[in-house]
Parts: structure tokens; C-alpha cells; sequence
């Protein structure tokens, strides 16, 4: 993968701020932003965030694999970042997920929620927007390469919208909603495009499918024997919220946050460890653990933890400490 360009920062603002809206297309906003929603604004609305989140990922990561469009040349252009270099670069998977999340949240609050329509629909594009222009910032895409993943995102949606409250009910109810979650993702996953070198496309598909998996299995539980899905009580159309209401909210998103951190640290060791027992190689051993019978179990079984954890015992928890 070679070393990043040596580059000097002239305009600071630009820098963080780009450097951090790339960031609210990875792991560190979906592990916060996601349960967050569900702990304290509105399970129905989590649900469908992740629903879209999940098969628009899958879709742009697929297509990476399958397209092999390369990224950007360096030099000229400067990368900022190296992991995903490997990886090819048409659609943007940021510029999906940034507009996929961005979008569902809006649509699915604003008949739930009063606030101005122009106010929320801005904050979604805006939100997309620094994503989107965050990849060209750090010489990660081309123009054409946000421009269709973005697009290709609002297909999708606009495909998905009518299906929403029919999926969302077959999930909830269905008896076999559980071994549908696990079984699908899971076959998609083995049957992952194979490249001719290693690519991070995959675990982090599995990554993603894992975690909607496991939180796909958490809503049915909940709704099948503790309470129904309902709308979240947390945040109330009459904003601003107060002060107490903010520190409940603050407190179940930190309680939360460890608990979640904490299954993902102690299942990537747990599995790790058995993986490496079966297939006879150190922990340590990074070019074991991206072979296919070691990445897939390895990623679907900790992230599935993490969406069953953060959707069925972060909750029991929160009840247990009187935060709900």
C-alpha cells in the first residue's frame, strides 16, 4: 500500500473539518449514531436507519468489487488515507452511507416530529454534503465517484420508502425473522466477490451485516417478549429538551457506549482466540486472519454481538439503573 504523501496543512479548518466529516462515514459514527437513535430518540426510526444503512452498504460495496474502478492516481493527488487505499474506488461508500443515513432519519422523523421540513431536509443534505466532499479532501474519490455513490443511494431509498412499513412488520413478527438475519448475511458474506489481493471490502461488509444482523434479531426478541416497539419518549417534538431530560439521555448514551465497547473488545478476543485454536495460528497472525474462514466468523460473530447487545441488554440495563 506504500506511505502517504508528505503534504503540508494550510488551512486548518478545512483539514479538521474534513478530516472529521470522513469520519462520520465509518465505525466511530455508526457504533455511536446508531444506538444512540435507539436509546433515545425512536426505535422505529432505528430500525429503518439500519434496514437502508445495511442493503445500501452491501449494494456499494459489492459493486466496488465487481466495477474494479481504481482511485484516485497519487501523485497528483494526495491521500490522506491509507486503509482504504486497497480498496477500489466507484461508488463512494461514504457518500452512500452518508446520504442513506442522512435521508432515512429525515424521512422517517419527519411525520413523527415537529420541526420545519426546510430545517431537516437542510441538515440531511448538508450532513451528506461534508461527507461527500470530505473524500474528495482527502484524495480518496473522484467527483464521479461521490456523484454515483450518492445517487445511487437515493434510488435505493426512493426503492426501499414503499417498502419500509412491510419489511419493518415481517422483521418484528415473522417467526423467522432470527434465522433469516443470520443465515442471509451470512451466505452473502461467504459468497463475497473474490479479488486477486486482499481487499478491507469484505470484513467490512461483514462488519456491517453482522451488526444488522444482530440488531435485526434484538428488535424481534424485544418485540416478541418485552415491550412492543414503540416511539422512544427521550425526545419530545418541544425542543429544547431539559436539563434533566439531557442527562438521562447523556447517561444512557454513555452506559451504552461502554457496555457496547466492552462486548466488541471481549467477543474480537473470545473469537479470535477459538479461531486461532481451530485453524492453528497466533493471534497475532494478521495475514491468517484475513482468510475467508477466519475474517467472516471472525467479524459477523463480534459485530453481530454488538447489534444484539446494544438492541436487547443495553436496554435491560438502562431499565435496571431507573435511565428509561
Amino acid at each position: 500500500q506504500g506511505c502517504t504523501q508528505k503534504y503540508i496543512v494550510k488551512n486548518y479548518f478545512y483539514y479538521y473539518l474534513f478530516k472529521f466529516s470522513a469520519a462520520l462515514g465509518e465505525e466511530i459514527f455508526y457504533i455511536t449514531f446508531l444506538p444512540f437513535t435507539y436509546w433515545n430518540i425512536d426505535h422505529s426510526v432505528s430500525r429503518r436507519m439500519i434496514i437502508v444503512w445495511s442493503i445500501v452498504m452491501y449494494i456499494g460495496q459489492v459493486s466496488k468489487d465487481i466495477l474494479k474502478w481504481p482511485r484516485p492516481l497519487s501523485p497528483p493527488v494526495v491521500k490522506l488515507e491509507m486503509r482504504t487505499n486497497a480498496e477500489y474506488g466507484m461508488p463512494s461508500t461514504h457518500a452512500m452511507a452518508a446520504t442513506a443515513i442522512s435521508f432515512s432519519f429525515f424521512i422517517a422523523t419527519m411525520n413523527q416530529y415537529k420541526y420545519p421540513f426546510e430545517l431537516g431536509l437542510a441538515a440531511a443534505f448538508v450532513f451528506s454534503m461534508l461527507v461527500c466532499l470530505s473524500r474528495l479532501y482527502t484524495g480518496m474519490h473522484t467527483v464521479l465517484d461521490v456523484i454515483g455513490g450518492a445517487l445511487i443511494s437515493a434510488v435505493l431509498l426512493v426503492l426501499l420508502y414503499p417498502a419500509w412499513d412491510t419489511i419493518d412488520h415481517l422483521l418484528l413478527t415473522s417467526p423467522f425473522c432470527p434465522l433469516f438475519s443470520i443465515v442471509v448475511p451470512l451466505v452473502l458474506c461467504y459468497n463475497y466477490p473474490k479479488l486477486d489481493y486482499y481487499s478491507p471490502t469484505r470484513g467490512d461488509t461483514t462488519t456491517i451485516l453482522g451488526a444488522a444482523a444482530g440488531a435485526t434479531v434484538g428488535f424481534w426478541l424485544n418485540n416478541q417478549y418485552a415491550a412492543s416497539a414503540h416511539t422512544g419518549t427521550s425526545v419530545q417534538p418541544g425542543l429544547p429538551l431539559l436539563t434533566s431530560t439531557l442527562v438521562f439521555v447523556l447517561a444512557r448514551f454513555l452506559v451504552g457506549i461502554l457496555v457496547v465497547l466492552l462486548t466488541r473488545w471481549l467477543m474480537k478476543s473470545a473469537v479470535l482466540g477459538v479461531l486461532g485454536y481451530r485453524y492453528k495460528f497466533p493471534i497475532g497472525d494478521l495475514q491468517a486472519r484475513r482468510r475467508l474462514e477466519v475474517e467472516v466468523p471472525y467479524k459477523f460473530v463480534t459485530y453481530s454481538s454488538v447489534g444484539f447487545t446494544a438492541t436487547v441488554l443495553v436496554p435491560l440495563l438502562h431499565r435496571l439503573l431507573g435511565l428509561m
